[in-house]
């Protein structure tokens, strides 16, 4: 491999971790590797700290493939609370109200999920990275400051339920989706949908194009890894 020139990485992010967090881990294990203070690395399409899944890494010249990648669909796992909110739509802050879920039953939510198919709308979380007048908004947020973002256009290919749970009212979706969706939106919007509110309690980024998690090295693996690794970079 040769970092210095451009190589893809594919890595599947752990839960609790930026996505630049899991970048720097891998670019100063490379730099490292190679002698070099710093091998250029991006990521295309950034991954909540909250969330798992495939992160691809871009070194060298193929850092200039990130826009391309981006525009491919993704797939994901997503768990829902139902019945309940938070501010930034997941389990990073505490719940902020409740609603009723007697009326929630699979033919409501088999009826409901339609509507998300295709091309929609959607309005990004506040506690994200949208940026607005050059601040982030979720540094905005949580700075005190109120926060109104404009709807998106964006595309969901399929919503597909993979279990649900009516005791618990936890909710399992499979989403493909393009690019630009924030499935913490989803979330909110399909409890609002069911007369109710949501939440994520899980969300997993199982494929970015052709790249499935099943062809990725988990960040834990990755020295290990890299040590295996035929390395042909110039500054060695």
């Amino acid at each position: 491999m040769n970092f210095t020139q451009g190589e893809f990485i594919y890595l599947n992010k752990p839960y609790g971790m930026t996505s630049f967090g899991a970048l720097a881990f891998v670019r100063t294990r490379i730099s490292r590797k190679v002698g070099v203070k710093r091998v250029k690395t991006g990521h295309a399409g950034t991954l909540d700290p909250l969330a798992t899944g495939v992160l691809i890494l871009c070194t060298g010249k193929k850092t200039k493939e990130i826009e391309r990648l981006q525009l491919h669909s993704k797939e994901y796992t997503a768990t829902l609370q139902l019945g309940a909110t938070t501010p930034s739509y997941d389990m990073e802050h505490e719940v902020n109200a409740t609603y009723a879920t007697e009326h929630i039953t699979r033919e409501l939510i088999d009826c409901t999920l339609p509507r998300f198919i295709g091309d929609i709308m959607q309005v990004p979380p506040s506690y994200s990275a949208v940026k607005i007048n050059g601040d982030r908004a979720y540094e905005l947020k949580r700075k005190g400051r109120e926060v109104a973002l404009q709807a998106k256009p964006i595309h969901i290919d399929s919503i597909e339920v993979m279990s649900f749970d009516a005791e618990k009212m936890l909710l399992t979706l499979r989403v493909v989706c393009g690019k630009g969706t924030y499935i913490r939106s989803l979330a909110r919007d399909i409890g609002r949908a069911l007369g109710s509110g949501a939440y994520l309690t899980a969300l997993c980024r199982t494929r970015l194009g052709d790249i499935r998690i099943e062809d990725c090295v988990a960040l834990d693996d990755f020295p290990q890894w890299l040590d295996q690794q035929e390395i042909e970079d110039n500054a060695q």
